[in-house]
Parts: structure tokens; sequence; C-alpha cells
């Protein structure tokens, strides 16, 4: 037999894996504020919404995955005038995400693509394009983390208002 039997229940050292990423994240963390995209006008035929809106902002914190430098293209000139390509990478607890968001807004049960981060140090606002929430190796038998790729946010026909 190739697995000890008397490792067999992982609980404990799962719940101690994600406290260690929780403390982690907030001791080399960065603050940011997750702000949901609430649709105005839904197209059902493409899936797409023609305007949003942005009402809320949570607070909560989250690791940057790439530290030196936002990633990305860079800024290129395109027939269609100047494209910024900036790229961020973030990871956050899956643990924390559902005490400070999903308990206030239970329809939001993990980060979704198209959602904005406001990241005050850089004062940028990121768009949401993937969530990685489904990594294939899980450590002791559970996921900790969601792993977030941000583009910068493109302006275009939305409502952000704030409190």
């Amino acid at each position: 037999m190739a697995i000890n039997p008397y490792f067999g229940d992982f609980k404990n050292e799962q719940k101690l894996l994600d406290d260690l990423t929780i403390e982690t994240i907030k001791a080399t963390g960065r603050d940011i504020y997750y702000i949901p995209r609430e649709y105005v006008r839904l197209d059902k035929l493409f899936g797409e919404d023609v305007s949003s809106k942005f009402t809320v902002a949570y607070p909560i914190e989250v690791y940057v995955a790439d530290i030196f430098k936002f990633g990305g293209e860079r800024d290129v000139v395109t027939k269609f005038g100047i494209d910024i390509t900036d790229r961020l990478t973030l990871q956050m607890s899956i643990t924390r995400f559902k005490q400070e968001i999903t308990t206030r807004n239970p329809d939001i049960a993990k980060p979704r693509e198209g959602d904005l981060i406001y990241f005050p140090l850089s004062r940028h606002i990121f768009e949401i394009n993937y969530v990685e929430d489904e990594a294939p190796f899980y450590q002791h038998g559970a996921l900790t983390i969601f792993e977030l790729t941000c583009e910068a946010f493109t302006y275009a026909d939305c409502i952000v208002t704030g409190k």
C-alpha cells in the first residue's frame, strides 16, 4: 500500500492550510475593493450586457502574484487609438471571499468574470478576465485560493457610483 493509512483524514490539515493562507495574504498582500457588475440591459441572444452599473464595493485583501510590474503588451497605438493592456494576477482566499462578499450578497459565490477590482495602491481599476477556481492539484484535498487574471478596465457605457 503506497498511501499511509494514518493520514487518511485531512480535515485538520485543510483548516490549518486555509488559516495559514489567510494569514500570509493578510501579512504580505494588499487591500483592494471588489466591485460586482450589475446588468442593466442584458442581451439574452448574445449573452452580453450593453450597459452595466457598479454601485457597491467590498474591501478584501489579496496577494499580488506578479509583484514587479503590470504584465501585458504595454500601451499600444492602433488605428482605433491607444490600447492599454496592463494585466495583473491576484490570489484571493476562498474563505475570506465568502466571509466578506458572499455573506453580504449571496448571489456572488465566487469572483466573476466581468466584475471589477479597484487597486488603491496604483489607483487603477481592473476587470476580471478569468477566475481559476479548479486547479489540478489540491493541497491536502482542498483548494484554498482563487487566482484572478485581471486587465485594465476600459470605460464604455457603464455607470460607476460610489458611497
